[in-house]
């Protein structure tokens, strides 16, 4: 059964995503060291959160920007990957960049997380990283994990920013020095709010995976349907 379409939430910061930006997007993870450390860590995070979640055949890459976990999500021969982003320009690169080898298990989709143009339980997982720490709002995170809960017909694996670290607490000493104000677009998320937001929407959490435990915000949630 096809889902009703609805008035999708949108967010500002998404209507950046040009070519030109997502091809810098593209790049930006590949040149200098630290980027290239952060994105081995962030493979390392993804490639145990896949394996907590059981391995799933189909995966729905969401937001997929220009395909930086697709090599990872391509290393389980038999599994295929639907990458969407709400901007076509990065679902566009993902496709070009994709290498020959895994392009025919890949296909692109440009859809709102919050609108996903799929039937209800139309993949096994979902695969959701660097989106939901834009989202500062509770009811706009609730309204994103129901719509994961819809599509999804097991789990979801999600990043975001969370407190109980040092980054945290030098982010916060910060934005009281220095308040972002309507301007801000990434927010940390107490980790008891978050947990609480993911049973309201239906998950139950079956593992969590920190980027460096006690220091950095980044924490990757494995959830299930409950």
């Amino acid at each position: 059964m096809t889902k009703a379409k609805k008035g999708a939430i949108k967010l500002e910061f998404s209507n950046k995503y040009d070519r030109e930006h997502s091809q810098y997007y593209y790049q930006k993870h590949r040149e200098g060291i630290e980027p290239r450390l952060s994105h081995w860590r962030d493979v390392q995070l993804a490639r145990k959160a896949l394996k907590i979640a059981g391995n799933p055949e189909l995966v729905l890459d969401l937001p997929c920007g220009a395909g930086r976990f697709w090599p990872v999500l391509a290393e389980n021969p038999t599994r295929k990957v639907i990458g969407a982003d709400n901007s076509a320009d990065m679902v566009a690169v993902a496709l070009e960049h994709c290498p020959k080898e895994i392009a025919s298990r890949f296909t692109g989709i440009t859809t709102s997380a919050f609108d996903i143009d799929l039937e209800a339980s139309a993949v096994d997982s979902i695969f959701s990283m660097r989106l939901m720490h834009h989202i500062g709002k509770s009811e706009h995170r609730l309204a994103m994990l129901k719509e994961f809960h819809r599509v999804s017909r097991d789990t979801v694996i999600i990043s975001l920013w969370v407190d109980g670290n040092y980054k945290s607490y030098k982010r916060k000493k910060s934005e009281r020095k220095h308040p972002r104000g309507a301007n801000q677009n990434r927010f940390v998320i107490p980790a008891k709010q978050i947990e609480q937001e993911f049973t309201q929407s239906g998950f139950k959490v079956l593992d969590y995976l920190d980027f460096i435990p006690y220091y950095a915000m980044w924490r990757v949630y494995v959830l299930r349907k409950a």
